[in-house]
């Protein structure tokens, strides 16, 4: 299979004092190639309620791969990747962000819960070709 034009795929994922843990994670997981490792970081909310941060760095081509893969898999597909112009930033970054609840079940939406950032190689290091990039990328798993 060809290379993937990204460098790296970030998700992250709040889990809420009246949340399960296990079930964030899980969600989580919905994304992830088998059995990666996901870091885990305590903070506090603004009442003094604990939240844990849950995220993962996805960096090798057949990681990156089943996450694309992932997302083909989103009902509104086509409408992402029409909005690419918005989704990718001056920095090469694109962003999306994913229904926790959904992924819980296993599926993939968009909506609120989940935070995905992707960095695409771009060279030069320019946002219209790295919304090139990520179009093809989009296209290809989606063909």
């Amino acid at each position: 299979m060809s290379s993937v034009p990204f460098h790296y795929v970030d998700l992250r994922t709040f889990c809420y004092a009246t949340e399960d843990e296990k079930r964030v994670e899980a969600a989580l997981r919905t994304f992830l190639p088998g059995e990666f490792e996901i870091e885990r970081a305590e903070t506090t909310g603004y009442h003094g309620d604990r939240i844990v941060v849950l995220s993962a760095r996805v960096e090798n081509a057949d990681g990156i791969r089943h996450v694309l893969a992932r997302l083909s898999d989103l009902p509104d597909i086509d409408r992402v990747v029409a909005e690419l112009d918005e989704r990718v930033d001056e920095k090469c970054a694109f962003f999306l962000r994913l229904d926790k609840q959904a992924a819980f079940a296993g599926e993939v939406k968009r909506g609120d819960g989940i935070t995905l950032r992707a960095k695409v190689e771009a060279y030069p290091a320019k946002r219209e070709t790295a919304v090139e990039n990520a179009r093809e990328a989009f296209e290809r798993v989606s063909a």
